[in-house]
C-alpha cells in the first residue's frame, strides 16, 4: 500500500448532481488516507468529474486531460481518472484517445471508487460504465461547505428528452428510501449543517420506483411525502429541492411547501421552450399552457415565492416566431433567475442527427437576446426586496470585500452585508435590504446572533 498516492485533486464540471458525487468521492478518498490538494499539479491522484450536457464542458475536460497526460510522462505514478457523464458516454473510447488514463468511471459507480482504485493500483486500466443497481451510499462526503449540504434522493432519469444524454449516462431512476435520506440528514444536523438541498435529476419523480400504493391509488412514496417525513430532522433549519420536472409537479407538493416552515420558498422548474411544437420535438411531455398553470398555482399559494428555470435556444428547427414564444413566456412569468444555453448536439441523442440544425450565429444571437431580457426581468424581481427584512443564512466571507459576509435568503437570493464571518457563519441573520441587483442583494444586519459553534 505504500505505493498508493496520498494527495488528490477533484475538478468538477456541470450540475449539482456532479458536485454531490464529487463530495462523496472526496469522502471516500479521505477515508482511504488521501489528503486534498488545492493545486492539481501537486496531486498524485487527479479526478475529473465530467459533464456532457454542454459541448464546451466536454472540450474543457480534454484540455485539462491533455496537460495532465503530459505531466504523467514525467511522473508515471500519477493516477488519472475521468468520472461522470463524459466517462459514461465515451467509455473505452476515452482510453484510446487518452491512453495515459488509469480509470474511466460512470456516475453510477461513484460509491465504488475505493474498490475500483484497488484494481488500478494493482496495475490495471479500469473502465466501469456498465449499468448497475446503486447500493445505499454509506460513505461520508467531504462537504465543500460547513453550512449547506446536498443530499441525493433519486439517481438516474427515465425521461427521453431528444436533446439530453443524461438517461444514457446516469441510468434509470433509482430512489433512496425515506429512512436512508432522513438518516443522512440527521447526521448532517448533528454535524452542524443548517440547510439541505434534496437532489434529483427529476426530483418530483421521487418514489415512482419504490413499492406500495395508498388507498387513493397514488404512489406510497412521493416527494411530497418525503418532505413531511424529513421536515422535523433536528438541526436542519432549511430544506430545498431541485430539479423539478413540470410533468410531475403537483398542487399537493405546492401545498406541502406552503405548510412546512423549513421548506424554502424557492422552486426550480425548467421550461426549456415557450413553444409547444418545440416542446413536442424535445419530448418534454407538457405544453407551455400547463407550465404557466404550474407557475400561476405556485403564486396563488405562495405569492412571494422565488421561481427559477432553464431554457434552451436554437433547438433544431426553431423558427424566429418560436423563439419569440420563449421570450414571451419569460416576459409574462417574470422569473427570478433563468439559466440559459444555446442548443448543443450531444452524441447519442436523437436531435443531434436531425438535419434542421441552426447555425451558430443564429443560436448566439438568440442567446444574447434572451440573456438581455433575463437580466431585465431579474432586476425587476429583485426590486421587491428593497426595504424588506430577509432571513439570510450566512455561508462564507465575501472574497471581494473581507468586511462583508455572504449568504442566501429563503428565496435563494445571494445577499451581502457587513459582518464577521467567524461570528456569523452558519447563523440565520435578519437583514434589511438596502440595495438590489439582478442576481444579488445587499443589506444591513438588524440583529447579530451569538457566535455559532460550527
Amino acid at each position: 500500500m505504500s505505493s498508493i498516492p496520498r494527495r488528490y485533486h477533484i475538478t468538477t464540471f456541470g450540475c449539482q448532481m456532479n458536485k454531490a458525487d464529487s463530495e462523496r468521492m472526496a469522502g471516500i478518498l479521505e477515508n482511504m488516507g488521501f489528503q486534498f490538494s488545492e493545486d492539481p499539479n501537486q496531486a498524485d491522484l487527479i479526478l475529473y468529474n465530467t459533464c456532457s450536457i454542454r459541448d464546451n464542458a466536454e472540450h474543457k475536460v480534454y484540455s485539462y486531460l491533455g496537460r495532465q497526460a503530459k505531466r504523467k510522462l514525467q511522473q508515471p505514478n500519477l493516477t488519472l481518472i475521468v468520472a461522470g457523464c463524459v466517462a459514461q458516454q465515451e467509455g473505452e473510447a476515452l482510453l484510446r484517445r487518452v491512453p495515459e488514463l488509469d480509470m474511466v468511471m460512470g456516475p453510477q459507480h461513484a460509491n465504488r471508487l475505493e474498490d475500483l482504485l484497488e484494481q488500478v493500483f494493482a496495475g490495471n486500466q479500469v473502465v466501469a460504465t456498465e449499468a448497475l443497481h446503486i447500493m445505499e451510499d454509506i460513505t461520508k462526503p467531504r462537504r465543500d461547505s460547513q453550512v449547506t449540504a446536498w443530499v441525493n434522493v433519486i439517481y438516474g432519469c427515465n425521461e427521453r428528452c431528444t436533446y439530453c444524454i443524461v438517461p444514457s449516462v446516469r441510468g434509470i431512476e433509482q430512489s433512496r428510501t425515506p429512512e436512508a435520506i432522513r438518516a443522512e440528514m440527521a447526521e448532517l444536523g448533528r454535524q452542524g449543517y443548517k440547510e439541505v438541498t434534496l437532489l434529483g435529476q427529476n426530483i418530483d419523480a421521487y418514489g415512482r420506483d419504490l413499492p406500495g400504493t395508498t388507498p387513493e391509488g397514488r404512489n406510497l412514496h412521493t416527494l411530497t411525502d418525503l418532505l413531511y417525513f424529513v421536515h422535523d430532522v433536528p438541526g436542519i433549519e432549511r430544506i430545498r429541492f431541485a430539479t423539478s420536472h413540470p410533468r410531475y409537479f403537483t398542487e399537493r407538493l405546492i401545498r406541502a411547501c406552503q405548510e412546512l416552515p423549513k421548506v424554502c420558498e424557492h422552486f426550480h422548474i425548467p421550461f426549456q421552450s415557450g413553444d409547444n411544437d418545440i416542446l413536442k420535438a424535445m419530448a418534454r411531455g407538457y405544453t407551455h399552457e400547463k407550465y404557466r398553470r404550474i407557475i400561476e398555482m405556485i403564486r396563488r399559494y405562495m405569492p412571494d415565492a422565488s421561481i427559477s428555470a432553464d431554457a434552451i435556444v436554437g433547438f433544431p428547427g426553431e423558427t424566429e416566431e418560436q423563439f419569440e414564444n420563449t421570450l414571451k413566456l419569460l416576459e409574462e412569468m417574470s422569473f427570478d433567475m433563468l439559466n440559459t444555453a444555446a442548443y448543443s448536439p450531444r452524441p447519442g441523442t436523437p436531435a443531434a442527427v436531425w438535419e434542421n440544425q441552426l447555425s451558430e450565429e443564429v443560436k448566439s444571437d438568440r442567446l444574447q437576446r434572451l440573456n438581455h431580457l433575463v437580466s431585465i426581468k431579474a432586476a425587476e424581481r429583485s426590486q421587491r426586496y428593497l426595504g424588506r427584512i430577509e432571513e439570510v443564512l450566512v455561508e462564507e466571507q465575501n472574497t471581494k470585500d473581507p468586511t462583508q459576509v455572504m449568504g442566501r435568503t429563503r428565496g435563494n437570493r445571494l445577499t451581502f452585508f457587513t459582518g464577521d464571518i467567524n461570528q456569523l457563519k452558519g447563523q440565520l441573520v435578519q437583514v434589511k435590504i438596502t440595495e438590489s441587483r439582478a442576481f444579488s442583494l445587499s443589506g444591513e444586519a438588524i440583529s447579530v446572533p451569538q457566535p455559532a459553534l460550527v
